[in-house]
């Protein structure tokens, strides 16, 4: 048996909070975590809209159901299987997307801020390593990395941006890691990151998402 790859075009889901006008002087590209979809997880991001933001929300190209055979359906990043080649397939999707949706804008002096939930963060720091973008702040939300940040990030790449770690305190499942751990390794790769918390669980909640927007 022999294994081939046959690179193919798929059409990606998308969605947008707000308008890119000349008024516009944020832009979100926010990544949802495993099992999720965009049209939902965008809705979190109602409390920092403005008529000077944008928000992108890209969905993954993987969908699945999420209890057996019918049913709710989520998307997911990637999975062990050819994960080489899903982490090419979506950095690339990303790249264009981000062409895509600021278009004549790309150039303008707007603040690019990326923001990754969950299983998301893994996937915005590959973007970060592997991409074309041009960004201002990265945000780390609720991400935990069984081999450390440098696995999937080079700190040399952030060292002149603003990074934030975001994670609440009763998140169900940091409990499956060290979160200490990730803690002192995170300070460790990246000096400057900024730590955030808040009172609940594995979710984006509004008050600290005020509070990462106004960082």
């Amino acid at each position: 048996m022999q294994i081939h790859s046959l690179p193919v075009t798929r059409t990606a889901r998308y969605c947008t909070l707000g308008e890119l006008s000349a008024d516009t002087e944020n832009v979100w590209f926010v990544c949802h975590g495993y099992g999720q979809l965009a049209p939902y997880f965008i809705k979190k991001f109602e409390p920092i809209l403005d008529s000077n933001t944008f928000i992108v929300a890209p969905e993954a190209l993987s969908r699945f159901y999420l209890e057996g055979f019918s049913g709710r359906v989520g998307a997911t990043w990637m999975t062990r299987e050819e994960r080489t080649s899903e982490i090419s397939d979506y950095v690339t999707y990303l790249d264009q997307l981000y062409q895509h949706t600021l278009g004549e804008y790309a150039d303008k002096d707007l603040k690019i801020n990326v923001l990754g939930f969950s299983q998301g963060c893994a996937t915005v720091c590959r973007w970060v390593m592997g991409g074309r973008l041009r960004f201002d702040k990265l945000v780390l939300w609720a991400g935990y990395f069984g081999n450390g940040i440098r696995d999937v990030l080079d700190p040399d790449l952030v060292r002149d941006k603003a990074v934030i770690y975001v994670y609440g305190i009763q998140d169900e499942l940091a409990q499956n890691f060290d979160t200490n751990q990730q803690k002192t390794d995170l300070l460790d790769a990246i000096p400057h990151l900024q730590l955030i918390n808040f009172e609940g669980g594995h979710t984006i909640e509004a008050h600290a998402l005020r509070q990462v927007a106004n960082n």
